[in-house]
């Protein structure tokens, strides 16, 4: 799925737009126990606590696909015959199917570690999805979009007016400063909406936290795991890389080049509003090692060494490679951070066979908030 077909999904996640008409789910403390169950049609719940309600959904729909949304593939085997598919296309089907709801519940509270309580929501809708000419006209529906939303939250005391959940009464109300629904650590959905159409062959996965794609959850729940590591892993895998593939090659200046040319990509993607995730391959990150001075067998190495990692075809969000604002160069003892745009201050150097990280004083110097001068 890409930025354009998630945001539509997101826009109808509003109680004037959406066609959910309840949302069902459990509550599970810090024993992972079911201690409460809930079936609650959205015509009795109160304007504030709807809202919240669709403000949760919506935040499982957030982030940049590659980096907290994730795309979790189903072979065609697994299509026809695999438990994990069929349960999420009863639950596609109806919310009210009881086993298949509960085998989800199952599913999350085996594998999910986690110390405090949470709450498991779902919901269903069928969008009727419009279909438009060149013009932009719509000429009504082209086909109907059934699909799940499952959003995992935790339950924890809240400093600012939130959603809490009455265990004992088995619904929703207003809460502040009592136990509260946070805003979704992950959750997903079923099936993908590729092309602005029903793909059963893909969900897509929502992680709060880049670090960690709950790679246990997900096989539990769709019997495979998402195509790419987490995105702060395949950051560090590929400094790691770098490091080992180029070797001396390695300098400020390559990893500045590296740096640029990256930042430029994702700069003129967003620039070109192109619908399309932007991704880039190891072979393309080869060609900007080597545009930025590395030789071609360093270059050759460090794609050899990606293809082995990661498998051969393997595409990168190049905002899980880079920290697009951020320039720091850091020793045991000194740390310096510096606008990515004024690379050009800092230059490395040999002076009488000592190393330096020499960078050039423009304009207002101070020291712990003091101006000075410098001779």
């Amino acid at each position: 799925m890409n930025q354009r077909e998630i945001a539509e999904l997101r826009r109808r996640l509003k109680p004037e737009r959406s066609g959910i008409t309840h949302v069902c789910g459990c509550c599970i403390n810090d024993k992972k126990e079911i201690i409460a169950t809930f079936d609650q049609p959205m015509g009795e719940t109160l304007p504030e606590e709807t809202e919240a309600l669709f403000a949760l959904l919506r935040k499982t729909l957030s982030g940049a696909p590659g980096r907290n949304l994730l795309s979790i593939p189903f072979s065609t085997r697994q299509v026809l015959e695999s438990e994990e598919h069929h349960t999420l296309c009863r639950l596609r089907k109806d919310l009210r199917d009881e086993e298949a709801v509960h085998a989800l519940y199952e599913h999350i509270r085996a594998t999910y570690e986690t110390e405090g309580s949470y709450l498991i929501l779902l919901a269903q809708e069928n969008y009727d999805v419009p279909s438009y000419n060149r013009n932009d006209d719509n000429e009504g529906s082209s086909e109907v979009f059934s699909y799940i939303l499952c959003s995992v939250c935790p339950v924890k005391s809240m400093q600012k007016p939130s959603l809490g959940f009455l265990a004992y009464e088995q619904r929703f109300r207003s809460a502040t400063g009592d136990p509260g629904v946070g805003a979704p650590e992950f959750g997903f959905l079923f099936p993908a909406f590729d092309d602005r159409a029903t793909n059963l062959y893909n969900a897509l996965f929502y992680t709060r936290d880049i670090a960690d794609n709950h790679s246990e959850v997900t096989t539990a729940l769709f019997g495979s795991e998402p195509t790419m590591p987490p995105a702060a892993e395949q950051k560090e895998t590929f400094h790691t890389m770098l490091v080992e593939a180029i070797g001396e090659e390695c300098r400020f200046e390559v990893v500045e080049g590296v740096q640029q040319q990256l930042s430029a990509l994702i700069d003129e993607h967003k620039a070109s509003r192109e619908k399309e995730t932007l991704v880039v391959s190891a072979e393309t990150v080869k060609r900007v090692l080597e545009a930025s001075g590395v030789g071609e067998e360093s270059a050759a190495a460090f794609e050899k060494q990606c293809n082995e990692t990661f498998g051969e075809g393997a595409e990168f969000c190049p905002g899980n490679l880079i920290d697009k604002g951020k320039l720091a160069v850091v020793t045991p003892d000194v740390s310096i951070k510096v606008a990515p745009e004024r690379s050009d201050l800092i230059e490395t150097r040999t002076i009488d066979g000592v190393k330096y990280i020499l960078i050039r004083a423009e304009g207002d110097v101070q020291v712990n908030g003091v101006s000075i001068h410098i001779d």
